[in-house]
């Protein structure tokens, strides 16, 4: 059974980009033109749909609109970044002054691009954001340890004198680990962590069986059990 690490580049498979536009002429074409560019593309209408979608899959990149139904572009962006969601965002906006620009980069975007646009910019801008964010996701936080992706090394930090170094995990507790540090804020239900990190798998007892595994290696304070609702990070490593 093969797990599926949600961390990691997709390097072989197609990336996953998010469009949150409610122009359905332009919603249409910019899907068709992704989708020749090889993204495997989700559509949202409006900003309540982006939500839903952006904090329950993962994505590689965003594509955003700002005058959007039910909840206005900066400030559904505002909510992924609330929830933890890093995802490298690029709005795509008729606002297109200085200090509509400069709202948006403000609201945590990673770039900005006044509609009517270039095609061969608009591609080529999505490129550079998928290179960027692929150097940066390769590392992450556990509290003040860090877990390496290449590696699947977990490394103690100063708040970890009982781990003598780096602690080397199973690609699928890599994978586990990873999914939940993506998300630090995130409850994740046993269901969530079946569908997106052991796809192969038909029951939810093997999430926490690598909950055990985890904990076993890092101790408990690695992952908290949320009572009725499933797991999520927890501090970091603990003996």
């Amino acid at each position: 059974m093969a797990a599926v690490d949600p961390i990691a580049p997709r390097i072989a498979a197609r990336a996953r980009l998010l469009l949150v536009e409610d122009d359905p002429q332009l919603r249409g074409m910019l899907t068709e033109l992704f989708t020749d560019e090889d993204y495997e593309v989700d559509e949202a209408a409006d900003g309540q749909r982006g939500l839903h979608l952006g904090l329950t899959r993962r994505y590689d990149v965003i594509v955003l609109d700002r005058g959007l139904p039910a909840i206005e572009g900066l400030d559904l962006m505002t909510r992924w970044r609330r929830h933890g969601i890093a995802t490298p965002v690029l709005v795509l906006s008729a606002l297109g002054n200085p200090a509509d620009r400069v709202a948006g980069l403000d609201a945590g975007a990673e770039d900005y691009l006044a509609k009517p646009f270039d095609i061969d910019e608009l591609l080529a801008r999505l490129r550079a954001l998928r290179r960027r964010h692929l150097d940066t996701a390769r590392v992450l936080p556990i509290g003040t340890a860090r877990l390496d992706l290449d590696t699947r090394e977990v490394h103690p930090g100063p708040d970890h004198p009982d781990l003598p170094g780096p602690v080397r995990l199973s690609e699928r507790e890599c994978a586990l680990l990873a999914a939940l540090a993506g998300r630090p804020g995130q409850v994740f239900s046993r269901d969530d962590l079946l569908a997106t990190v052991f796809s192969e798998a038909e029951s939810p007892i093997v999430v926490d069986t690598y909950v055990h595994y985890l904990r076993r290696k890092l101790g408990r304070g690695v992952v908290d059990t949320v009572r009725g609702r499933g797991y999520r990070l927890g501090r970091g490593p603990r003996p």
